[in-house]
């Protein structure tokens, strides 16, 4: 029991902060909505294409925080902390020169992206410029994604909950100036997100480059360090992308399934996400420790804490689901005043906190086999969930248009596409083939 104590104690120091940084992320958002929302009803439209392209393209770069993580864990575990800040260095390396890369690609093909999002007249150019004025803070952006992941591999979630709001209250500040008080317009908005990111980006090298340099780290990077990273990344990258092809295709079927059920479906999709912030801050601890504890060659430790996190994402995902059954009757009034969709909304979040559980394990083992660095299997495991998904998925088009087609699609995507994920996870991490590698 005292043991169990000890490791909980490890679990929430890493995983309340990690949380807060999270929650970070989609206030951003939110304040670039609500103070372009204003504007009119071109620049809202246009600001949302805008952000759909910026945030899919960071999100497929989440793997710089991921492969981070673990290799400076595992040097951290094992006392090497030159090399800890040696992979640290690389990582961050590797993120300037990806954001530099697809920061300009990204600025060259935003009219082509545009156009193939459907955007026409005012809200294709507002749209543009969004996505190009963003574009300088592109590899700032994944910047801080690296040394996110650095200092969680340090075993250091507090910082980053620190850097995050104050970049919170900092964009918004800057946007407000740009967009009103220079009468930028749309631009302002972008424009304030990227200073933003650069000031916390500098934060960010201003605290790890002296660190560094303590433990005898040349600042320049070793190009097979880069390439080491950018090895496990692309394997992280193609977990991701599986998992985004996977929303992507939930929402075309949605589509087709009338105004009403995609609707509903979004309101439910957004209070999953929502949800799963609690349940992604376990897979953060969960990847720190993990990979420190392999570093230390800790196995009955790793283990433990497998197994004391295994079993806390179960009942965060019942209290989770608890709160979302409650909430169900209630939560559509909050988003719609259509009693159609509102109906909708309440079976399919039924459906959604039925499955909390399940989510619960998905994030945790997620996160503890990325920790170990176990790259290449997730994303293989990603590519036979998403085959599992795809017949469950064309299999709900065949539901009648309203409570049967939303119950249909989250039984898929919330019951089906989970289990699949949590079947692969969990055979892989009751072998021990992942602590070696």
């Amino acid at each position: 029991m005292t043991q169990h104590r000890g490791i909980g104690r490890k679990i929430l120091a890493l995983a309340i902060p990690a949380l807060g940084a999270l929650i970070a992320e989609p206030l951003f958002l939110m304040a670039d909505t609500a103070i372009v929302g204003h504007l009119g009803v071109s620049e809202l439209a246009g600001a949302g294409l805008g952000t759909a392209v910026v945030h899919t393209t960071v999100g497929l770069m989440i793997f710089l925080a991921y492969s981070t993580t673990p290799a400076v864990a595992r040097h951290f575990g094992a006392h090497r902390l030159h090399q800890a800040y040696a992979a640290g260095r690389d990582g961050v390396w590797l993120a300037l020169i990806v954001g530099a890369i697809l920061g300009v690609v990204l600025w060259i093909a935003a009219p082509w992206l545009v156009s193939l999002m459907g955007g026409h007249d005012d809200v294709a150019r507002f749209a543009i410029d969004y996505i190009r004025w963003s574009m300088p803070g592109l590899p700032a952006m994944l910047l801080v994604l690296a040394a996110t992941g650095v200092l969680r591999g340090l075993q250091d979630t507090k910082t980053p909950l620190y850097v995050a709001a104050v970049g919170f209250g900092t964009n918004i500040g800057l946007n407000v100036l740009f967009v009103y008080g220079l009468g930028m317009s749309v631009a302002g908005s972008a424009l304030g997100t990227s200073v933003t990111q650069w000031g916390m980006a500098l934060a960010y090298l201003w605290m790890l480059i002296p660190r560094a340099q303590e433990h005898s780290v040349n600042l320049a990077p070793t190009w097979s360090g880069v390439l080491g990273m950018a090895h496990v990344g692309g394997w992280l990258m193609l977990r991701t992308l599986t998992l985004r092809v996977g929303i992507l295709a939930t929402v075309f079927v949605a589509t087709g399934q009338g105004a009403a059920t995609l609707a509903a479906h979004q309101v439910i999709f957004t209070l999953f996400t929502f949800m799963a912030f609690a349940l992604d801050a376990l897979a953060i601890a969960a990847q720190a420790l993990i990979g420190k504890e392999l570093g230390a060659g800790d196995v009955g430790e790793v283990r433990s804490l497998t197994r004391v996190m295994t079993r806390w994402g179960i009942y965060f995902g019942l209290f989770t689901g608890l709160v979302l059954a409650i909430a169900a009757p209630f939560a559509g009034r909050l988003f719609t005043s259509d009693p159609d969709v509102q109906a909708l909304i309440t079976v399919g979040v039924w459906v959604l906190a039925a499955s909390q559980p399940l989510c619960g394990v998905v994030f945790v083992l997620d996160g503890v086999l990325i920790g170990a660095g176990d790259a290449r299997y997730l994303a293989l495991a990603g590519v036979i969930a998403l085959a599992v998904y795809a017949p469950l998925l064309w299999l709900t088009t065949l539901a009648a248009p309203g409570a049967g087609a939303i119950i249909a699609i989250w039984l898929a995507f919330a019951v089906g596409y989970m289990a699949a994920r949590a079947a692969t996870l969990w055979l892989r991490a009751r072998t021990d083939v992942w602590m070696k590698i």
